[in-house]
């Protein structure tokens, strides 16, 4: 018994040697039995394009000697939305590997100390994929409010860190609760009631006010300017742009008047 089956293995191995995957016609096996039928059959391994190996990591051959590669421009969300699911997935795995791609060559290139050509691809290659993830959220949201009433995402709350610091954490399902989890608390060591951390909140808080402050001031200036070189400018249009700005307030300011006499 024992040397039918090693007779039988080693002429099932010997069979599937003789099947050639880069050839177009493959072999499909169907046991019956001791016997074994061999059916020519064009789909039975499905892949994706051409079998190049690991040289998919790299551009086409033409592209290396090139300083710039005309590409188009990224996909945007309006013309994500009118595609059905699969397309999408499809689109998904095509950009995935687009983007390994480009990641390769960009370490090739600067592991040779030379130019990566165009690589604003890699910019518009990440918003595309930002852009359909999106996308795939909106649609789940929607799935999810119909069926059940609620986004189904991930909930989450502002806390703070262990330097008093704020940020958005994400809930997460825990097999033992906060009170019982030994491990959490000792990762959980909260420090922002000592006295150097409430020192340390204090100047960094006086950082975000101040950026802030100069971002409001600098774009308080670049209204005054438009206000000094485009007196006849639209009001409301402008308003809209910047919509944290007082225009009443700046019309009245010799800084707006500009070198022009008033009527």
């Amino acid at each position: 018994m024992n040397l039918r089956v090693l007779k039988f293995t080693s002429s099932l191995i010997s069979s599937f040697k003789k099947v050639s995957l880069g050839s177009q016609n493959y072999s499909k096996f169907l046991f019956s039995g001791n016997q074994i039928q061999r059916l020519k059959c064009a789909t039975c391994i499905h892949t994706s394009g051409t079998h190049l190996g690991l040289m998919e990591f790299f551009d086409d051959k033409e592209n290396w000697t090139v300083n710039e590669i005309r590409v188009g421009r990224a996909w945007k969300k309006e013309e994500l939305r009118i595609k059905s699911n699969q397309d999408l997935h499809k689109l998904w795995f095509v950009l995935l590997k687009e983007r390994n791609m480009l990641l390769t060559m960009e370490h090739e290139y600067n592991e040779k100390l030379e130019l990566f050509p165009s690589p604003e691809r890699i910019d518009k290659v990440k918003e595309s994929m930002i852009n359909l993830e999106e996308v795939v959220r909106e649609r789940n949201k929607a799935y999810y409010m119909l069926e059940t009433g609620e986004t189904g995402e991930r909930p989450g709350k502002v806390a703070n860190n262990s330097l008093g610091m704020r940020y958005f954490y994400k809930c997460a399902e825990h097999i033992l609760p906060p009170e019982k989890n030994r491990h959490w608390f000792a990762k959980r060591k909260l420090w922002y009631n000592r006295k150097e951390v409430k020192k340390f909140l204090l100047y960094y808080r006086e950082k975000l006010f101040l950026e802030k402050r100069k971002a409001r001031i600098r774009e308080r200036n670049h209204v005054l300017q438009l206000l000094k070189r485009f007196p006849d400018t639209d009001m409301e249009a402008l308003q809209d742009l910047y919509p944290n700005v007082d225009l009443a307030r700046l019309k009245t300011w010799k800084k707006a008047r500009g070198h022009w006499v008033p009527e």
